[in-house]
């Protein structure tokens, strides 16, 4: 079984279409600071929760009507998004491949690392 077999996720190629269509869902990093400067998803008003922080600071997103959770290969986010899941936030996927597939499907420009 994967590691994210039982989490709810969204494709990069679903993720990109759902936004040039202006439906754009609460997008959440929870990758380190310094991996920023490497990568990152286009547009502006991410939230930057690192993973160690998310239970602390899940405020920030709760209510709102879906959130995308994403990382590097998509092994943190699972891990965010099951979390958050167990303490009942039921409108949380997982971005599945993280940065790493939307480089490869979506954007070849976004370096991979």
């Amino acid at each position: 079984m994967s590691e994210t077999a039982d989490v709810p996720e969204i494709t990069a190629i679903d993720l990109k279409a759902r936004m040039d269509q202006g439906d754009v869902p609460v997008l959440v990093d929870v990758r380190e600071h310094f991996e920023r400067r490497i990568a990152d998803l286009p547009g502006e008003g991410q939230l930057r929760i690192p993973a160690g922080e998310i239970l602390q600071r899940m405020s920030e997103f709760e209510g709102h009507p879906e959130v995308v959770v994403y990382c590097r290969s998509g092994s943190r986010s699972a891990w965010a998004v099951r979390l958050l899941r167990e303490r009942g936030l039921e409108n949380v996927v997982n971005l599945q491949g993280g940065i790493l597939a939307w480089a490869k499907d979506v954007d070849p420009s976004v370096p991979s690392y």
